[in-house]
């Protein structure tokens, strides 16, 4: 990997803790539960946070933008959960629930100068982010900006993980992957053990067929792991995904991305020390 899409990979593992502490936050599940919806599992809260931008789609939509996802899991959460809270309802909520969120985990540093830099040069970014053909980039890259430092920094993180999620997903069909041999595949190189992915909702006979199918293409051994061939086209995904995530930060000279890098550190280990997020993710933040 070149230095410079490392530095675009390093930027997606700084930001993407800050955007998902909306799925796992207290104070993202009392929003969801004033909305009206389920707590007792994520799932209802995660598809409304994360769709609400894109309208009040069905979920064939969400199916297509999210990918990883099965259609039945899919269809069990949407379109149902907008006769729970419409997506307008939601994006308020959730705006809520990222301001309530970091208030805690970040107390008056909120408020602070650090925040208000780190802002400005990821809202910076995330406005060069070309969105077309990236709904999810550009379903939040439409809302409108939040003035507090601290809500226009989540914006920015949430903006660029979808374009970058986005287009992943691009580099994902490229590679011939459909939705479920994309995860197979990954957990084929130790992005995460199988059983993580099963928050996904396939079933056990289509994660076999995900695998034979691999097999056939001589991309799995018999053990489920990767062939060497497996584990360069997924080098070759992951190089190809930060390809196209790379843009956005062009904008940003060498000492600007540094000075975010910088200001994102101590946000970054407070959230991953808070224990909100899970050690083991679907995504392979630091596997990959």
């Amino acid at each position: 990997m070149s230095d410079e899409l490392g530095r675009v990979r390093q930027m997606w593992h700084l930001l993407e803790p800050l955007h998902a502490v909306l799925y796992y936050a207290p104070e993202a599940f009392e929003e969801a539960a004033g909305l009206g919806h389920a707590v007792d599992e994520r799932w209802p809260s995660y598809f409304a946070w994360r769709a609400a931008p894109l309208g009040a789609v069905g979920a064939d939509r969400v199916t297509a933008t999210f990918y990883s996802f099965s259609p039945a899991m899919t269809g069990k959460y949407v379109p149902d959960g907008w006769s729970v809270a419409g997506p307008e309802a939601v994006l308020a909520a959730r705006t809520r629930a990222v301001d309530r969120a970091y208030r805690v985990l970040f107390g008056d540093r909120v408020h602070g100068p650090e925040f208000a830099e780190a802002a400005v040069l990821a809202r910076r970014a995330a406005l060069a982010a070309d969105v077309t053909g990236r709904p999810l980039a550009e379903a939040n890259a439409a809302l409108p900006w939040p003035d507090a430092p601290h809500l226009a920094l989540w914006q920015a993180a949430t903006v660029l993980r979808e374009h970058r999620g986005d287009g992943h997903l691009a580099a994902l069909v490229e590679a011939g992957l459909d939705p479920v041999e994309s995860l197979v595949s990954f957990a084929a190189v130790g992005a995460a053990r199988p059983e993580v992915f099963t928050s996904r909702g396939w079933s056990g006979a289509e994660w076999a067929a995900g695998r034979q199918r691999l097999a056939g293409r001589g991309l799995l051994e018999v053990d489920g792991t990767a062939t060497e061939a497996g584990r360069a086209l997924r080098a070759q995904v992951e190089r190809r995904t930060d390809e196209l995530a790379s843009r956005p930060w062009e904008v940003l000279g060498t000492e600007e991305r540094e000075r975010l890098v910088e200001l994102l550190g101590p946000p970054w280990v407070e959230v991953l020390g808070s224990g909100l997020l899970p050690s083991e993710t679907t995504l392979g933040i630091g596997k990959v």
